[in-house]
């Protein structure tokens, strides 16, 4: 995992321009397997949710108990850094006063502050007839605008279950895009929010993600939230 290797620059103007960019190979596959398979060992996870008994969808997903593993606190801890610039750009052009540190140790001692305690980082897995409903990850007040997910599986391995934003601008319809993704291939993404420039300034536009349903085989994913739950 080499995350100077990226263009910073050119991801920050990715996300700027669509909400999302692409992180080509960022675990190798060796690296994609022993994640997928840490699902098997509860003993790990602080729970287990199973998403139709929800309403949240099909399948299900395990979320992480501190401490996590080497490799998700390494990305989480990593990864935070790179994108602080953008969170706080994108506050400014939203209007909204709040400022992320440069330190995820010291977001989380925020976090901390106001009761969100709880690890969010998790791995969702998925068999044919699965699918993620669309929707966001808040989980209380201190809320990080970016997120990162992590494909596990080989596309070879199954069908359907590709990742989906949609986006809500106002006044105007949903527009949905679908992110192709190769294994070991991660995905940034606004969490809520995102501004957009108008011909009056900037405006704020609603995201969501989930994933469409799965055909055939089986789909593991990682997914990296940069602030904890209440």
């Amino acid at each position: 995992m080499d995350i100077e290797r990226y263009d910073w620059c050119a991801i920050a103007q990715d996300l700027d321009a669509q909400g999302w960019a692409v992180l080509p190979g960022l675990l190798d596959a060796a690296a994609c397997a022993e994640t997928a398979a840490r699902y098997d060992a509860p003993e790990q996870f602080r729970s287990h949710v199973m998403m139709a008994r929800h309403g949240f969808g099909r399948g299900e997903y395990r979320y992480f108990a501190y401490p996590l593993p080497p490799l998700v606190q390494g990305l989480r801890s990593a990864i935070y850094p790179k994108l602080v610039p953008v969170a706080n750009r994108w506050h400014v052009r939203m209007g909204i006063d709040r400022r992320f540190p440069d330190d995820h140790d010291a977001f989380l001692a925020e976090c901390r502050a106001d009761g969100q305690v709880r690890p969010t980082p998790l791995l969702l897995r998925y068999g044919p007839g699965d699918y993620n409903c669309l929707h966001r990850d808040l989980y209380g007040d201190h809320v990080f605008p970016l997120q990162l997910a992590v494909l596990l599986s080989s596309p070879a391995d199954f069908t359907g279950g590709d990742f989906v934003l949609t986006e809500q601008r106002p006044r105007m319809q949903s527009r949905a895009e679908v992110v192709p993704l190769g294994q070991g291939d991660a995905v940034i993404f606004a969490v809520n929010q995102r501004p957009v420039a108008g011909s009056r300034g900037d405006y704020r536009t609603a995201m969501r993600h989930g994933v469409s349903t799965i055909r055939s085989g089986q789909r593991h994913t990682l997914g990296i939230i940069f602030h904890d739950a209440e």
